[in-house]
């Protein structure tokens, strides 16, 4: 299974933003429930399936990328035949020309490069759990052009509203790729995830930029889905997709629940990778008080967390109260402060302020590295 494809993982989709935290980092760099990015699951996704040659498409902000995907060691890729590539894209003043067929052209190079057959193209802001090389099966024994990865949801009214959708018929064929206009409740989401031949992919890739300097991946097959074969498939298990600030956190929360968290995590033999950080244990007070929280190493805690998503190295102090938030590494919450629906970016200190509070509609947000 080495040999099938190549895997792209995309960092530039265009129209979607976490305020605030994408300021200083991509959306796929962002820490997820305490000691991952969410970059490390398609990564992991693709390097457990045998997938060991992975480009990374970076646009804007690309240090913490670089920082924490370095060669790629730590994804247990093949240190001889496997290899880990960052590639950047120019960004364009105007965001409809950060386009990822954009990246992939101003990246052509590299894609021609590369030997293998197939190619598996995923994205960085959605959190699953999928075996690309059983994907590529049942691509291969269906015979079609394309095979695009979605998952059925039934809040489709309220959530996934910047992601977008597949119209399909009895046979899974896709008829059309929609923005999820929040119409409907149930709908098939599509999960940004492609399997193709290579030269189709590339062929793709030209013919979109004859079209429209703004035209998408998803855009073009939509454009020849009666032309081509494109075959829909559905994922089962967990699945979150981080295209806004709220469903940052909300994704955040959702793993603290044991069903959904065994669900992305109940595999020993599918382990989801990230870049270690030596620290010792956390260190519980008796004055301090843990309810269904995930505490993350090198903490220190004095005061009472509840529902919460505690980061590495944070200290909560003596009298401090952490409810129903998501504090990142290396934050302090002063003696008595109360934190409640609130993302606390990495290295705040909240020492001043002794009231702290976003609602479950609108989380609130400390910026990084701020004082209050």
């Amino acid at each position: 299974m080495f040999y099938k494809a190549f895997g792209i993982v995309n960092t530039t989709r265009s129209g979607i933003r976490v305020e605030g935290m994408q300021d200083y980092r991509p959306i796929g760099a962002l820490s997820f429930l305490g000691r991952y990015r969410i970059m490390d699951f398609p990564i992991s996704n693709l390097s457990n399936s045998g997938i060991d040659r992975i480009q990374v498409y970076v646009k804007d902000n690309p240090r913490s990328v670089v920082e924490h995907v370095g060669t790629g060691r730590h994804y247990n890729i093949n240190s001889k035949s496997g290899r880990m590539q960052i590639l950047f894209s120019d960004e364009k003043t105007q965001d409809i020309y950060n386009t990822d067929i954009a990246a992939y052209y101003e990246n052509m190079e590299y894609i021609d490069l590369m030997h293998q057959p197939y190619v598996v193209i995923t994205p960085s802001n959605m959190i699953f759990k999928q075996d690309f090389d059983a994907l590529i099966n049942q691509h291969t024994e269906s015979g079609a052009d394309i095979t695009l990865l979605y998952h059925s949801v039934d809040n489709a009214k309220e959530h996934y509203l910047n992601c977008d959708t597949l119209e399909l018929n009895k046979q899974k064929g896709v008829l059309a790729i929609e923005k999820n206009r929040g119409t409907a409740m149930k709908k098939n989401i599509f999960m940004d995830t492609y399997v193709m031949k290579k030269e189709l992919f590339v062929e793709l890739i030209h013919k979109a930029r004859k079209e429209s300097s703004m035209y998408t991946m998803a855009l073009i097959v939509n454009q020849l889905c009666s032309e081509l074969d494109v075959r829909g498939v559905a994922h089962k298990g967990y699945f979150a997709a981080v295209t806004d600030f709220k469903s940052y956190y909300d994704a955040n929360l959702s793993l603290i629940n044991i069903k959904d968290a065994k669900q992305l995590f109940n595999n020993e033999e599918w382990p989801i990778y990230t870049k270690t950080n030596d620290s010792c244990p956390t260190h519980y007070h008796k004055v301090g008080k843990v309810k269904a929280s995930v505490i993350s190493n090198g903490c220190d805690i004095e005061g009472t967390v509840e529902n919460s998503v505690i980061g590495r190295g944070c200290k909560i102090l003596k009298g401090a109260v952490v409810k129903n938030s998501v504090v990142l590494a290396e934050s302090i919450i002063g003696e008595d402060v109360v934190v409640e629906n609130m993302v606390i970016d990495k290295g705040v200190k909240i020492l001043k302020v002794k009231e702290v509070k976003g609602t479950p509609e609108n989380p609130g947000y400390a910026k990084r590295l701020d004082t209050l």
